[in-house]
């Protein structure tokens, strides 16, 4: 079955960093688009980034410049690296793989930015 495991989220003070990897399992990982999403107390829950299985990459216009998505497909792994982050990024972030018609999430992992 298809898997979706988060992890690298935490605690950062204003202007910090963190990297959130997601590694997947049950589906050939290599041929799909990955995608983080995120949704904070109270909100929706919004894209982020998405990585095409060619490489390609777009972002919410909110973390332009700010955040890098990127893949590592011998390690079935896909990584957000969030830099100069701002109290507004505050959220649990999700993993998404849409595959075979339906639409798979991780558990999330809480970022939290204080200021």
């Amino acid at each position: 079955q298809v898997q979706l495991v988060e992890s690298g989220g935490g605690l950062v003070r204003t202007g910090g960093s963190l990297r959130l990897s997601c590694v997947g399992s049950g589906f050939p990982f290599r041929q799909y688009a990955m995608s983080w999403y995120r949704q904070a107390p109270g909100k929706e829950r919004d894209a982020v980034a998405h990585i095409f299985y060619g490489g390609d990459t777009n972002y919410a216009d909110s973390v332009k410049g700010r955040f890098t998505i990127s893949r590592d497909n011998d390690k079935n792994t896909v990584y957000l690296q969030m830099n100069d982050l701002k109290p507004e990024d505050t959220a649990v972030y999700y993993c998404n793989v849409d595959y075979s018609a339906r639409r798979y999430w991780g558990q999330g992992t809480q970022v939290t930015v204080s200021s």
